[in-house]
């Protein structure tokens, strides 16, 4: 007789329900609230000449206090706009701040950061369309509120380049704007990372909360080396700052991440992440507050303009190995053939989650969104689903016609979450709308 049978059978059902608590976390919704709309005119490119007319590219932050931060770009007007709102939808501000002020050139897909250790402060970064002697226009710019968003800094230039910066390649006439990210840190430490369209990768830092700005370093690229794409920066303790990235020109590219030491003065050599023949991109970053690393993006078994999942890992050394990557996007909801360019965030339980494009058909534009979020830092992750309310009602696509490298996710310490959509119907209607959800007790999707 098998004396041990019973704690056997004792272990393997404690091990089921903590895997079937793990994957049935509830996320309770509350629903939408429509921030700007427009209309529906996307003309021929002709640089900054160009027929536009529609709102697009939002980017989200909330505060500890649920306090929404939201960006987005006015295309008739060329401009980024910023917005307050409290989290059950009441807008604080009476008018949209335009921030950016350059109707002469268009601004895209800004990205918005709050200093952790000074809550008034709020930081706005986009890609400025500047032709100023390259190929191809764009320079990255910045501005900084002190007041919580009811006053923006003149924009600050920190790239001032000819190489078209923000364009993040696949091929010579294929690439993604918006391939830039915004990082903030204590005691004024800011940390901002982009590429340009021939392909290096440039970071700079801010020490004095973005006054200045260091002179771009070259942290990968150039030469015969392949296009870098696609950035996001997570900074930790002491100074230190992780940087990830893929590449262009490659149809096996692969996830490298290099990190800092020395709060951005030097990086370490680049490691891959997991070395394979499919084609990664988009990667997204997190630190959970027990100092391990978090890594999604999106995989392609057929090059990048093929079918993608998404894939999670994570790194327990300080980015020095990470586990195998997994597939968090599958089964994928019907109708759906394809989840791309994920976004993630994480709270101060080291819950993750993780939203990303929902592609009805992965030649065409995207529709909705999906989600699917950890309880555990990791280790299990719910089923993925849609997230209620992401696809406009009007059968519009999701939005972001410059690129979709975009951050449509922010979560608080406490677990609220705030999503933004954008979607645009041709000859139609534009619109930009929050969506807000709380860990709670009613179960995803309800």
């Amino acid at each position: 007789m098998d004396r041990l049978r019973p704690l056997r059978w004792l272990v393997a059902i404690l091990l089921y329900v903590s895997v079937a608590v793990a994957t049935t976390l509830p996320l309770v919704w509350y629903g939408s609230v429509e921030i700007a709309e427009g209309n529906g005119e996307k003309g021929s490119w002709q640089q900054n000449n160009s027929r536009y007319d529609y709102v697009d590219d939002p980017a989200v932050m909330i505060d500890e206090r649920g306090n929404v931060a939201l960006a987005w770009v006015e295309q008739a007007s060329k401009d980024v706009f910023f917005q307050r709102v409290s989290f059950d939808g009441t807008k604080q501000l009476a008018y949209p701040l335009n921030v950016s002020r350059s109707p002469s050139t268009f601004s895209w897909l800004p990205r918005v950061a709050r200093a952790p250790d000074t809550p008034e402060r709020i930081y706005i970064v986009w890609q400025e369309i500047i032709f100023s002697g390259g190929s191809h226009g764009g320079d990255i710019l910045f501005a900084r509120s002190d007041d919580n968003g009811t006053t923006f800094s003149q924009p600050l230039n920190i790239s001032h380049s000819i190489g078209g910066d923000g364009k993040g390649r696949i091929n010579r006439d294929v690439w993604h704007n918006g391939s830039f990210d915004l990082a903030a840190g204590r005691a004024g430490a800011l940390y901002v990372a982009w590429t340009e369209y021939d392909g290096p990768l440039w970071f700079s830092q801010s020490t004095n909360g973005g006054d200045s700005f260091s002179r771009p370093l070259r942290i990968f690229g150039g030469g015969t080396a392949k296009p870098a794409r696609a950035p996001s920066l997570v900074p930790g303790k002491d100074r230190t700052l992780y940087l990830a990235w893929t590449t262009g020109e490659d149809d096996g590219a692969d996830i490298h991440v290099a990190k800092s030491v020395d709060g951005g003065a030097t990086f370490s050599e680049p490691k891959i992440v997991a070395q394979s023949n499919t084609y990664a991109d988009a990667p997204k970053l997190a630190l959970a507050p027990d100092g391990v690393l978090h890594l999604v993006y999106a995989e392609s078994n057929g090059g990048p303009f093929a079918r993608y999942q998404i894939r999670y890992t994570r790194s327990m050394n300080g980015g020095n190995t990470f586990e195998t990557p997994r597939d968090i996007s599958r089964p994928l909801p019907k109708s759906i053939e394809s989840a791309g360019f994920p976004s993630l965030s994480i709270d101060a339980a080291g819950r993750l989650y993780v939203v990303y494009e929902l592609f009805p058909d992965h030649r065409q534009p995207p529709r909705g969104l999906g989600i699917a979020v950890s309880p555990d830092g990791g280790r299990h992750f719910t089923p993925p689903a849609i997230v209620p309310g992401s696809s406009d009602p009007g059968g519009a696509t999701n939005g972001s016609q410059q690129g979709l490298l975009t951050t449509k996710l922010a979560v608080s310490g406490a677990g609220t979450v705030v999503i933004v959509n954008s979607s645009l119907k041709q000859g139609e209607r534009s619109r930009i709308w929050l969506i807000r959800g709380q860990i709670g007790s009613a179960g995803i999707g309800k």
